[in-house]
C-alpha cells in the first residue's frame, strides 16, 4: 500500500478551533476531523492545504506554522498527516463535502469522535 501525504489544516478564531464531520459515504464516515485533503504530485504542501479548503469550505486561510506530523495506517489508507495551524483569511464557510461543522474550545474536543490520526494531534494544541 502506498504511503502518501494529507495536510490539515486547524482553524482557530476566537480561542476556538473549526472541526468538521466527515462524509458518512467515506472512510471513517461521521468522525470528526481537520479538515484537509491529499497533496497531489507537484504540490508543496502549503499549496495543497490552501487549495483542500477552498474546495472543502470555500474558504481563504493563512497559514501560520507547522503543528507537527502523525504517520496513520489501517486497511484501507496509509497516510502522513502534516497539520498546520491556521486563520482564516476570507470567505464564509460553505460545505461541500463534510456533514456538519463546529467551533469548538480545547475543553470540548473530548466530546467529539475524532478520526484516528486527528485524536492524537490534539495533545499537542
Amino acid at each position: 500500500m502506498d504511503k502518501f501525504d494529507v495536510v490539515a489544516a486547524i482553524i482557530i478564531k476566537n480561542d476556538k478551533y473549526f472541526i468538521a464531520q466527515r462524509n458518512r459515504n467515506k472512510h471513517m464516515g461521521l468522525s470528526w476531523e481537520f479538515p484537509g485533503g491529499k497533496v497531489e504530485k507537484g504540490e508543496t504542501l502549503e499549496i495543497a492545504l490552501k487549495r483542500e479548503i477552498k474546495e472543502e469550505l470555500n474558504i481563504e486561510i493563512n497559514i501560520k506554522d507547522k503543528l507537527g506530523e502523525e504517520n496513520y495506517q489501517d486497511d484501507k489508507i496509509n497516510v502522513k498527516l502534516h497539520y498546520f495551524i491556521c486563520s482564516l483569511a476570507n470567505g464564509v464557510i460553505t460545505l461541500s463535502e463534510h456533514e456538519n461543522l463546529a467551533w469548538v474550545t480545547k475543553n470540548e474536543f473530548k466530546n467529539y469522535n475524532f478520526a484516528e490520526g486527528d485524536s492524537d494531534i490534539i495533545n499537542l494544541l
